[in-house]
């Protein structure tokens, strides 16, 4: 039964067709990739004599004089239009870009020195608070120190003399 679903399968021309035309298709590109690699050698080994290095510079000589006097032609008339229109030039462009720079490095310049400065003002105004801490410390160890002798007064009885107190007093009423 195989052989029968084999021998009765109807051909298909494209699968055909297919297979030639990737056949064909493969060939075109190893004779492509060829005639490249032939063109790539030879232009190479002509671009790489001084014949071409020394044909090339004569025809950019050549060039560059004959271009000269028409280049200067439009530079003339293009002054002369972009003057009349009110417009800049190439040159007052390059000029603004060049003060702009010089304005641009001379802020980073002054940013970099107000930095500065404001560091050591920082620096002032902490040594400054820590002098102020210091002084402040000193005199929170000045009344620790009194404490000790407070309570030694408080704990000793001291002999208080009533008259004095009344005399004070006294003294007080009399003052009135």
């Amino acid at each position: 039964m195989s052989n029968e679903t084999e021998s009765s399968k109807v051909p298909d021309p494209f699968e055909t067709m297919t297979s030639l035309w990737e056949t064909n298709l493969k060939n075109w590109k190893t004779i492509r990739d060829t005639g490249l690699d032939s063109w790539s050698k030879m232009m190479i080994d002509s671009v790489n004599t001084d014949e071409y290095s020394s044909t090339t510079g004569q025809w950019l000589d050549t060039y560059l004089t004959l271009s000269q006097p028409y280049r200067r032609i439009i530079d003339v008339m293009m002054t002369q239009v972009l003057t009349n229109l009110n417009m800049p030039m190439r040159s007052d462009v390059t000029s603004l870009a060049e003060r702009l720079t010089n304005i641009e490095t001379r802020l980073d310049d002054q940013d970099a020195k107000l930095d500065d400065i404001l560091k050591a003002v920082d620096m002032r105004s902490l040594t400054e608070r820590l002098t102020n801490i210091e002084t402040h410390l000193d005199d929170q160890d000045a009344k620790l120190d009194n404490i000790p002798k407070a309570i030694t007064a408080i704990s000793t009885p001291k002999a208080t003399t009533p008259k004095t107190t009344t005399n004070n007093s006294a003294k007080a009423k009399e003052a009135r």
